[in-house]
């Protein structure tokens, strides 16, 4: 039974991607299709290895870090070092994460506490305009 293979465009249309972002994966390394002229053509693996990075990518993690990654388990090396490098980079990135939401979380305060004193001052300068209408209907 022969392996199961793809053309650029049934991995476009599958991931919902365009054929130029396969051909830029395929150019940084991450793919590595095989050539039927001048036809790509994708096997299992370069599809696995295109939904790992997909996937890497909404984690967060840049192209260089998914290719760091998905190219440890292709080497025959032992899992240890590869897992620790692994968890390294998901730490790292999750640290980071954290810190921008800290940030976030601080600027959303922030904008809470404008929104509140904004409303208070509005409400003040309407009672305000209220009082002086109705001065002047009684002059």
């Amino acid at each position: 039974m022969p392996a199961q293979t793809f053309t650029i465009s049934q991995l476009a249309k599958e991931f919902d991607l365009t054929t130029r972002a396969i051909r830029f994966y395929e150019d940084m390394g991450l793919l590595t299709p095989e050539r039927a002229g001048l036809q790509r053509v994708y096997s299992a693996r370069d599809r696995a290895r295109l939904t790992l990075t997909l996937r890497a990518k909404r984690l967060g993690l840049s192209l260089t870090e998914a290719k760091d990654i998905l190219d440890m388990y292709d080497s025959p090396r032992d899992t240890v070092p590869q897992l620790e490098k692994f968890l390294g980079v998901l730490g790292a990135h999750r640290a980071q994460l954290e810190a921008q939401l800290t940030e976030l979380q601080a600027n959303l305060a922030e904008v809470r506490e404008h929104e509140k004193k904004g409303r208070s001052t509005l409400a003040k300068a309407q009672k305000a305009a209220k009082g002086s209408k109705a001065a002047e209907a009684k002059a």
